[in-house]
């Protein structure tokens, strides 16, 4: 071995030590990674790292039922991204239960079951509210990668006090660095503006031109190019989903059985929603003996 070649070996034996050390004393962090066949993950922003999940907790697109106007919008959007064409951001904000967080896993699912010649690897990676502070790490890692990616924030929503939101404003907007081309954020959340009214109306009482601070909170939803509203379902949309689920996983029950107990169902809850269709089809294959999967 040469010289050129001795001095090589010993820089880079010092550059694994320098990273070892640096782990060790908490100065340095793992690059995240990719793991071969899986398209979906968490992401923990206190360690910044990717966590693989091999089963995604998700329904099939064609159980989605009541929101099917919903559905094609961001089924479209979401396709024209993973083709690399323009795309938006997107905030499903709406009635709890109604299917928000359902269709963006299932949409991902249905897209990387059904590829389009030439399409790329669609990944889908959910980020907790608490992480959004860490959320320009994530894309600094994700700008490099030749995959396409969805970022996805399940009841997003920002209390009073909390200053994290005007991070995610640059995000979305671009900032200096820019919203990596090959991603894609999308949000869930009850409120139409991410924020509650009081801290809205707060900051025009104390500000020095209130509408000026109005609009700085109301503006973080105008950076999503793209809304969708979920409302409350009527009894007659209940039942459809009802019968969907009882369809696809062959529960034997009779149209009059099955419509008079989904209905008593929703009484004793106060609420007709995807989410209480479903967990009247969970207790209605117990009550049959069979399982049911994929919910």
């Amino acid at each position: 071995m040469d010289t050129n070649d001795q001095l090589a070996s010993i820089a880079r034996a010092l550059e694994d030590i320098a990273k070892t050390l640096g782990t060790v004393a908490g100065t340095a962090r793992p690059t995240p990674e990719l793991s071969d066949g899986i398209d979906a993950y968490l992401w923990d922003g206190t360690h910044e790292m990717l966590i693989p999940v091999s089963a995604v907790n998700r329904v099939p697109l064609t159980l989605l039922r009541g929101v099917a106007h919903q559905r094609d919008i961001l089924l479209e959007n979401t396709l024209a991204f993973a083709r690399g064409h323009g795309a938006n951001n997107a905030l499903l904000w709406g009635a709890r239960g109604m299917g928000k967080s359902s269709m963006v896993k299932a949409i991902h699912a249905h897209i990387a079951a059904n590829p389009e010649p030439g399409m790329g690897r669609l990944v889908l990676v959910e980020i907790n509210r608490e992480d959004i502070a860490t959320l320009p790490g994530l894309l600094r890692f994700i700008t490099k990668r030749g995959e396409r990616f969805i970022v996805y924030c399940d009841d997003l929503s920002f209390d009073r006090d909390e200053t994290s939101y005007k991070a995610l404003k640059s995000v979305l907007d671009g900032g200096l660095e820019g919203r990596p081309a090959n991603t894609l954020f999308y949000a869930t959340s009850n409120r139409r503006h991410l924020m509650p009214r009081d801290m809205i109306e707060n900051e025009r009482s104390t500000a020095i031109n209130p509408s000026e601070a109005v609009e700085e909170k109301v503006s973080l939803s105008d950076r999503f190019g793209l809304w969708l509203g979920f409302h409350n379902c009527d009894q007659d949309t209940y039942l459809e989903m009802i019968r969907g689920y009882v369809s696809h996983y062959a529960i034997p029950v009779e149209e009059a059985e099955l419509r008079v107990k989904a209905i008593e169902w929703a009484a004793t809850r106060g609420a007709r929603s995807g989410r209480v269709a479903i967990q009247f089809v969970r207790h209605l294959a117990g009550a049959k003996g069979q399982a049911i999967q994929d919910v």
